[in-house]
């Protein structure tokens, strides 16, 4: 009778051949993957959808079309997948936000027509991240599609009740034409039980580390917010210095050390030292930072130009733009036409000159602002185009320098995404370092990503974006899980933050094993203002309290830990705790000697009854240590 939901697919020949009915099914495997191959004799369509079953629990699904006939097709839409979920009422869990304040979460309940989300911004986005998690009375899976360009997630009722979610590439009008004999190869999406399987495949599939392995995250220094635009050497040397004093490991300039890069108007593109800041080039800045045992990293803006530039003097045209159309600028950039393959090796020979003269370890790729007006010489739409251009342009750094890692940043969180993940190793959560703020960020984006690949950073106090201010303790702390890096000049630091910045680092060096350890985290959701996360194994505990806004409650809940850590079984204790003076509002006895170590109690009770923790003050937070030990006295 034909199918009356939403299309997956759709295209047409200048009007013609607009419905598909594939047949001649065939089906091929290959180690974990299956591949259905179909074909449509009509309009002369093949299709190939390869499922894919991953040792994480996740499988993932991408769709390819190919032409077989004698003129032009045009697609107007080629999902990548298409997952079911049972009847019933559904409540979907997605993120929302904006610049600074990516990942926020919101629930809802579907109704009966169609949801849809799309993303049109050329990047994945800070306010539509292709991400979800759905569920209904018997069923909890979440969904994200691995795309760094526009995205539409659409979900659709069918008349038997189920759902069917559609996730893939979102093309602009007339964005892919496929010739005769061209194929379209979606970009791949994904369905796993839980964040513990996206978070296995994470680890274990889609990151590709130097050497084949992950390292201990190191901590890093980067140069931003404690100088901006302002490069002097001496300066720059006594931050490394100081910084490798209190145990930081990874030293990260970040923009300002190119062309006349004195402000944002100006120079991107000119990929050349500057010779009035670096007189004498980077290399005494990298040679001094890695003589004291860190690692050099320095920022890059591949894919902007800025009007104020000497490339754009020389060539104009490499900027996407639209004949007859304004050139729109976000934060005085225009974008750079990649797909261009002159512009792709003009920029891969500017990155290449400085990965391979000096001794850098690690790049910070940015991308400033969104997409729009995105045509190329042709006239047509690029964005698709542009994504590809992208991931090939990384993918050629990467080989030429297999050793450098790359932190996908995007005015902080707008390209995080599996896609980008593919070939980054970090991604730059949010540009807000404030640490309330972060709460609800990395709590978000962890639902999906693991920790350590989550940058989290010690910022100055007040905050350079709410100006908020919050002790070292409560800063520490929120960054501690996740790879922990600092954010400002340590040379304006006191003794005593000097000092208290080198006992949270100390502590993160001595317990990262753990909290990156594959399978060991754990978070609970916010009640009453205060967030609960950390990570366990059957020797060490490691929870992280912290209190956002002031809470209703005359006293805290009973602190309950999930059944993944519980099931640890066994009688502990807390060893350890930071800060050394809480800020706790009142406290009693039995809670003094339960921090103290002095009360043992048995695991299993912690998830029954919970542990009764004194209330934080608002923008606070705590550390504890838990061990297991045999006998003592135990709280029941």
């Amino acid at each position: 009778m034909g199918f009356f939901g939403w299309p997956a697919i759709s295209g047409h020949r200048q009007g013609r051949d607009f419905t598909l009915q594939f047949g001649a099914w065939k089906v091929e495997t290959a180690g974990h993957a299956t591949i259905l191959r179909g074909h449509d004799d009509v309009v002369k369509i093949d299709i190939a959808i390869t499922l894919t079953e991953h040792v994480s629990g996740l499988i993932s699904m991408s769709t390819s079309l190919t032409n077989r006939g004698d003129t032009d097709y045009q697609l107007d839409r080629c999902m990548a997948a298409t997952f079911a979920s049972s009847a019933g009422e559904t409540e979907l869990t997605t993120f929302t936000g904006m610049w600074g304040r990516e990942f926020q979460t919101r629930k809802e309940v579907l109704c009966n027509g169609i949801w849809s989300q799309e993303s049109r911004r050329g990047r994945t986005s800070h306010d539509r991240f292709p991400m979800i998690f759905v569920e209904t009375a018997g069923q909890r899976f979440g969904v994200t599609l691995g795309w760094s360009g526009n995205h539409h997630v659409v979900i659709d009722r069918t008349d038997d009740g189920q759902r069917l979610i559609h996730l893939g590439e979102l093309f602009e009008p007339g964005e892919v034409i496929l010739p005769p004999g061209e194929t379209y190869q979606s970009p791949v999406a994904y369905a796993g039980p839980d964040t513990e399987a996206f978070h296995a495949f994470v680890r274990g599939e889609l990151l590709d580390w130097p050497g084949g392995k992950m390292a201990p995250r190191p901590v890093t220094l980067n140069t931003w917010e404690g100088n901006y635009f302002d490069h002097k050497m001496d300066s720059l040397k006594a931050q490394a210095t100081a910084a490798a004093e209190i145990g930081i490991e990874r030293f990260v300039l970040d923009d300002g050390w190119f062309g006349k890069r004195d402000d944002d108007t100006t120079s991107l593109g000119d990929w050349d030292i500057d010779a009035r800041k670096y007189p004498k080039g980077l290399k005494p800045l990298v040679d001094h930072v890695t003589g004291l045992g860190m690692q050099f990293g320095i920022w890059f803006e591949p894919e902007m130009i800025n009007p104020v530039s000497e490339l754009y003097k020389k060539h104009p045209d490499w900027a996407l733009q639209i004949d007859g159309r304004p050139l729109l600028q976000s934060r005085t950039q225009l974008v750079l036409d990649l797909t261009r393959q002159e512009v792709s090796d003009y920029l891969f020979a500017k990155i290449d000159a400085v990965l391979a003269n000096h001794a850098v370890s690690y790049v910070k790729w940015d991308m400033n602002r969104d997409l729009t007006h995105a045509g190329g010489r042709d006239g047509k739409a690029k964005i698709s185009a542009q994504t590809r251009a992208v991931y090939a342009l990384m993918d050629r750094v990467r080989a030429a320098h297999p050793t450098v890692e790359i932190e996908s940043c995007a005015s902080g969180g707008g390209r995080i995404d599996f896609g980008a993940l593919a070939r980054t190793h970090r991604v730059w959560t949010s540009d807000c370092t404030d640490a309330l703020e972060r709460l609800e960020i990395q709590r978000g984006a962890s639902l999906f990503v693991p920790p350590e690949i989550l940058g989290s950073h010690i910022s100055a106090s007040p905050n350079h974006q709410t100006g908020r201010r919050h002790t070292l303790a409560f800063r520490g702390l929120v960054a501690m899980a996740y790879h922990l890096g600092v954010e400002l000049n340590p040379l304006e630091l006191t003794n005593e933050e000097r000092s208290e910045l080198k006992l949270y680092i100390e502590t993160y060096k001595r317990l990262r094993a753990l909290l990156h350890a594959p399978g060991a985290n754990f978070q609970a959701e916010p009640v009453d203002g205060r967030y609960v996360w950390g990570a366990a194994s059957a020797d060490k505990i490691v929870v992280i309290v912290a209190q956002g806004p002031q809470m209703v409650g005359e006293q805290p809940a009973p602190l309950k830990l999930p059944a993944s850590v519980t099931k640890l079984g066994g009688t502990w204790k807390i060893t350890n705790s930071l800060p050394a003076k809480p800020e706790f509002i009142r406290i009693s006895e039995g809670q003094t000697k339960l921090l103290s170590g002095d009360i043992s109690f048995e695991l299993s009770s912690v998830g029954l009854t919970g542990l009764p923790l004194p209330m934080l003050k608002p923008e606070s937070a705590l550390l504890l240590e838990l061990e297991p030990v045999k006998g003592g006295k135990i709280n029941g």
